[in-house]
């Protein structure tokens, strides 16, 4: 069920990043690069970083309800008051924003909008993450789904309207709709009343959660503030459509990855989850990669082989120099997924300080190298440097993790 979300996914993605590509060029997929990682990072501050921990949890005490009232309970109030702040403070420095993420104050109006739709985007992924956490699979499937329809239909409507300004007001706004459809799906479920979404605040509940919000904030920031800080270094050094090059690489591992990265937070951390001893959680993450690695090396081989007509399919004519990328960016992403499947134990089992450490260790080290790579190879450089990082941070990730996968 997961595979058919994903591949309606995929296409979606596939015709947006087409029409994106026709229309607003190489330029312009940096400019919408550099709003997709604010988001992200606003996105995961506005829900106070727990829906990593509201999935763990429910999935761990879906059988107790006393504890699952004081889970969901005081997951929904932290999302719901973070949002309204997180929210209003986007709103307050809109101008500021504009200027900072789009190099233009013209585009202040979209922070504003973001600012407002971010309470019902948030409160959305928290239901959700509670779906996700009673592994239920249809309803979760559904509206996935129904987010991956309207997405497309927003942004294909908006950019035919108004170009590279209606694909920005498409990734603003499209995800707050969403809540509309959840809502329809989850409200005959015993979960969604007052009574388990709204009751009194817990210190041991909320104490739990924070070792999620820690993880999945650092993450949040980490990851797209890596990428922003790449971004804007070439086109500092070549230019915006260079950018726009590197860029579109990154959509297109996206694309694919995608197949394998939804099964980790529908399937996988739930799992995870759930095992209570070392000899369960070592047969998992050794069935994940018999069966991870082996599809993986094999789309990552056709992607390659394939190339020519990737680019052609999903762009046009002038990103052709996209082509160039592809070796070093396919070798990280085979280490990346590799890496992620021992990764998303430390998620499971709330081992947040290692987390942060490595998170933030390896986006300065994927920063630095980007920097000794691009200067020494030029635009290629990027992609190598992706590589390296991802090659060290996964035999960092076995070292860290030995005694679970060599000790009987």
């Amino acid at each position: 069920m997961t595979g058919i979300s994903t591949l309606i996914k995929v296409i979606t993605s596939y015709v947006t990043v087409k029409v994106l590509a026709t229309i607003v060029g190489p330029s312009g997929i940096a400019l919408i690069g550099q709003l997709q990682n604010f988001i992200t990072v606003l996105t995961t501050l506005g829900a106070g970083g727990i829906n990593n921990g509201v999935v763990k949890y429910v999935s761990e005490y879906k059988d107790n309800q006393v504890m699952l009232k004081k889970i969901l309970s005081n997951g929904f109030k932290i999302t719901a008051c973070l949002s309204l702040i997180v929210g209003f403070i986007i709103i307050l420095l809109s101008g500021f924003l504009s200027k900072s993420i789009l190099l233009d104050k013209q585009y202040s109006y979209l922070f504003v909008i973001f600012g407002i739709s971010l309470f019902f985007l948030s409160i959305n992924n928290f239901f959700l993450s509670v779906l996700n956490g009673y592994q239920e699979f249809r309803r979760f499937v559904i509206v996935n789904i129904i987010t991956s329809i309207i997405g497309l239909i927003f942004t294909i409507i908006l950019v035919l309207l108004f170009n590279i300004k209606g694909a920005l007001l498409a990734i603003v706004t499209y995800q707050s709709v969403i809540i509309i459809f959840t809502v329809i799906y989850i409200k005959k479920l015993r979960w969604f009343t007052k009574l388990y979404l709204w009751s009194s605040w817990n210190k041991d509940v909320i104490k739990k959660y924070t070792y999620y919000s820690f993880m999945a904030i650092v993450s949040a920031v980490t990851v797209p503030l890596t990428q922003f800080i790449i971004r804007r270094f070439l086109i500092h050094e070549y230019s915006m459509t260079d950018a726009g090059y590197w860029e579109s690489m990154n959509k297109i591992s996206g694309l694919y990855l995608m197949l394998f990265t939804s099964t980790f937070s529908v399937y996988y951390l739930p799992k995870l989850s759930e095992i209570k001893d070392h000899a369960g959680l070592k047969n998992e993450i050794l069935k994940t990669y018999k069966i991870f690695g082996p599809v993986l090396l094999i789309t990552l081989i056709a992607i390659f082989l394939l190339k020519e007509l990737v680019v052609s399919v999903l762009f046009t004519s002038s990103f052709d120099p996209v082509k160039n990328l592809f070796s070093w960016q396919l070798l990280g992403d085979f280490f990346k997924i590799m890496s992620w499947i021992l990764a998303f134990v430390m998620v499971a089992k709330s081992m947040s300080k290692i987390y942060i450490i490595t998170e933030i260790s390896f986006s300065v080290l994927q920063i630095i190298l980007t920097y000794f790579f691009v200067n020494h190879y030029g635009l290629t450089g990027a992609v190598q440097a992706y590589f390296v990082n991802y090659f060290i941070y996964f035999w960092t990730m076995v070292v860290l993790f030995k005694n679970i996968l060599f000790k009987k």
